[in-house]
């Protein structure tokens, strides 16, 4: 004897399909902005600290915005902190206090990462565009494999960096 049970099939109701639709929707929103930063850096794109154009190297770029929307784009994390260190030498009329967002070009995603939560390699054996740098990092791993390496120094932190520290980078031979 053959089964006459079919199956059902229920249609949700339509607040149901509603709230579904809206919940994917805010889902993908949300994940837009929780991406990294997209840039346009710009053959006339020059850094402020060295006067470098920052489109050949975008394996290094680092960038401040400021609360004004202007942004500046760097040739690596060493001119970014220096800039940082001395706001009002290379941007004048501007402070530290109206920066809004900086970032830095992780080593091995090479994609734009926030600089504050970076981890950065500073002593290896691999140079910058403008000599010994602090290689960014997204996390501590990443940064310690490279550390070990290249044989680093030293891993820093964004609230570590001091001028002292940026002015041996430059010392260095």
């Amino acid at each position: 004897m053959k089964s006459s049970i079919k199956p059902q099939f229920t249609t949700p109701k339509p607040g149901v399909a509603l709230w579904s639709v809206l919940l994917i929707c805010l889902f993908n929103l949300t994940a837009s902005y929780a991406a990294e930063p997209e840039i346009t850096i710009k053959k006339s794109d020059r850094c402020p600290v060295c006067g470098m154009f920052v489109y050949k190297y975008p394996k290094w770029v680092a960038q401040i915005i400021f609360q004004d929307g202007t942004s500046y784009f760097y040739d690596g994390a060493k001119d970014m902190f220096k800039h940082i260190f001395d706001t009002a030498k290379y941007t004048p009329g501007k402070s530290v206090d109206t920066i809004k967002d900086i970032y830095v070009t992780d080593y091995y995603e090479v994609e734009l990462i926030e600089a504050k939560p970076a981890y950065y390699v500073i002593g290896s054996d691999v140079l910058g565009p403008m000599g010994h740098e602090l290689l960014p990092f997204k996390d501590q791993e990443s940064a310690q494999e490279f550390l070990e390496d290249h044989k680093g120094k030293t891993i820093l932190r964004y609230e570590e960096v001091t001028p002292s520290i940026i002015e041996s980078l430059d010392k260095r031979s």
